[in-house]
């Protein structure tokens, strides 16, 4: 599979000056397998999984001198680790805290050598630790985006033309439409896309979903207390069900409080699996300099996941997708969240946003906000051919300096006075400056 951090990693690999880097993301969102596919790049890869092989771990509890480290490391994997032709990756490096801080010296005294690190649970670690600010870069890796997941089912032909944003015959609309079904039934995760790939049986995937949501409830003990756990449970069960409302903790099935929940829902935020979209008054920039804490919607990080934990009947979207796609207005608005995380900038970490004003007879709620070429922009989403824009016409109306809004919908590209209609398939136009080359890559081998 083509990732858009591929593209990335291969810039990195080819600067002169570079810092090492350290990937960021839930587990199972691919981070290793990037590295393992830049290693075949290097006349030696060597990789260190620190969960797998903990003794490699003492290695670090000495001093953090690089050059005694790399002798101790080159005697464990019986490799040579030369500078320039040598790629060393740490995986899992939340369970090595210090190697996280041995980072910064093999910045600061081994430049020439390509590091990265990789874990799903690092913000854990860097609170014992720290973090080697000024010494590190970061990239964040999400889900497959609609994109990347059409290049690995070996359609790039209509990420060229999604990316054109001219209107299209209704045959190809249309076609675009039942693989977006598949995408909101399959998901982003690797392991659910590499089933149906390999398959074409959308069981398969259903299967990977259930192991890949084991998979991250089996990880609930190694970043919260037992007595976290039934609530860590809850929460993740919950979220799904709550998609495209203010979070309310009284809205959890059963009688928790918020003293209760509140750390949890923090801890799954932190663990990647969880993303928050805080309110923003959206005045200006940046969009969370004015954000109201206690207002905020939650999403699970992949939209076939969500639909696993909700129990819906999945095949539907292959035997009828524009019909059921139509009655899921929750799973659309979740979709645009998550394809707008997965074209920000990967150097930081995402945020999204959405706009609420709640006063009596006079309330109005944008699904999201975005900064995009130093504008903000509101969006609504509209999963079938409804057209009220009610709300971004008010947000619009008392912010005058605003030159548009966005629809995604199910039909195609229009424009109306100051509403830019785009088809849901197409969030990818919106991406940020740092991933158009890498999109560009996802089609054009000459990048």
């Amino acid at each position: 599979m083509k990732r858009l951090i591929d593209w990335h990693l291969e810039t990195w690999k080819s600067r002169n000056q570079r810092k090492p880097i350290l990937l960021k993301g839930a587990r199972q969102v691919g981070k290793t397998y990037a590295v393992r596919q830049l290693g075949k790049q290097f006349k030696n890869f060597i990789e260190i999984n620190f969960e797998l092989v903990p003794e490699a771990k003492t290695i670090f509890e000495k001093n953090l001198d690089p050059k005694r480290v790399i002798w101790e490391l080159s005697l464990l994997t019986k490799t040579e680790i030369i500078p320039g032709e040598t790629l060393l990756f740490f995986d899992e490096i939340q369970a090595a805290p210090k190697a996280i801080t041995a980072l910064r010296y093999f910045y600061e005294e081994m430049p020439s050598l390509h590091v990265l690190a990789a874990g799903s649970l690092i913000d854990f670690a860097v609170e014992k630790v720290g973090m080697p600010v000024g010494r590190v870069n970061m990239l964040y890796v999400y889900p497959l985006s609609f994109l990347e997941f059409l290049a690995a089912i070996n359609k790039t032909q209509f990420i060229e033309v999604i990316l054109k944003e001219e209107h299209l015959s209704e045959i190809i609309h249309n076609q675009l439409l039942d693989l977006l079904g598949q995408y909101l039934a399959i998901g982003g995760m690797p392991e659910a896309v590499r089933a149906w790939i390999e398959t074409n049986d959308p069981r398969a995937s259903f299967e990977a979903q259930k192991g890949l949501l084991e998979t991250y409830k089996l990880d609930f003990p190694k970043y919260a207390k037992r007595h976290q756990l039934p609530y860590l449970d809850i929460l993740f069960n919950q979220i799904p069900h709550l998609i495209g409302n203010q979070f309310k903790y009284s809205a959890v099935h059963g009688d928790y409080k918020k003293r209760e929940l509140a750390p949890c829902l923090d801890l799954l935020c932190r663990a990647n699996v969880v993303h928050q979209v805080m309110h923003s008054a959206g005045n200006g920039l940046p969009l969370g300099a004015e954000v109201k804490l206690e207002w905020f919607k939650t999403l699970l990080l992949d939209v076939g996941l969500s639909q696993a934990l909700l129990g819906l009947d999945l095949a539907a979207w292959f035997l009828n997708p524009d019909k059921e796609f139509v009655n899921r207005g929750l799973i659309a608005e979740a979709f645009v969240g998550q394809e707008l995380l997965a074209y920000s900038s990967p150097g930081s970490r995402g945020n999204l946003y959405f706009w609420k004003r709640d006063r009596p007879s006079a309330q109005a709620e944008v699904d999201y906000l975005c900064e995009n070429q130093h504008q903000i922009i509101p969006i609504e989403v509209k999963s079938g051919l409804g057209s009220s824009l009610r709300s971004m016409h008010s947000f619009l109306s008392e912010r005058k300096e605003l030159k548009r809004g966005i629809r995604f919908w199910s039909k195609g590209f229009e424009i109306t006075n100051s509403i830019e209609s785009k088809p849901l398939y197409a969030v990818a136009t919106l991406a940020n400056e740092d991933q158009r080359e890498a999109i560009k890559s996802l089609f054009d081998e000459r990048i």
